[in-house]
């Protein structure tokens, strides 16, 4: 405990300071143990001794879990997913091609066109969606579809 060599014989609280032979510095030996006391609040420690009954650090006692009790949630009604309808745009004439289509309608409608790039397909799922603009990706699919009967992925 004092740094010197054989068994501490000093008391509890008496220091004593000793020269080494080989560093001639002083050596101190102290009784007390201290340690860094992290339970305050805020931002700093302050650095506490520590008691012969508080060897042992005092652990934090455990959190009771609580589970409470829920109300079964209502069934939701199983419905049907929203029917998807297209609506084919000419690009060149502005003009609209087809509203409310289902997939093969759409598919139909685009097949007298030259090129994918000659309209715009929309899509939306439900009477009250906002149409979305399909993606060239997607509607070049589409046009394939009615070109060749296959879809390139």
């Amino acid at each position: 405990m004092c740094g010197l060599p054989g068994p501490c014989m000093h008391g509890p609280a008496v220091r004593r300071m000793r020269r080494t032979e080989q560093h001639r510095s002083y050596v101190v030996c102290m009784a007390k143990t201290w340690v860094l006391d992290t339970e305050t609040k805020g931002t700093g420690a302050h650095i506490a001794p520590l008691t012969d009954a508080g060897h042992e650090r005092s652990r934090e006692a455990e959190l009771a879990l609580v589970q409470l009790a829920r109300p079964p949630r209502p069934k939701r009604p199983s419905e049907p997913p929203p029917k998807a309808t297209f609506r084919v745009v000419d690009v060149l004439s502005g003009k609209l091609l087809g509203e409310d289509l289902d997939a093969r309608e759409a598919v139909h409608e685009l097949a007298g066109l030259r090129s994918a790039l000659d309209a715009r397909v929309y899509l939306r799922h439900g009477e009250n969606a906002r149409w979305r603009l399909l993606s060239l990706g997607d509607t070049r699919r589409l046009w394939a579809l009615a070109r060749d009967g296959t879809a390139s992925t």
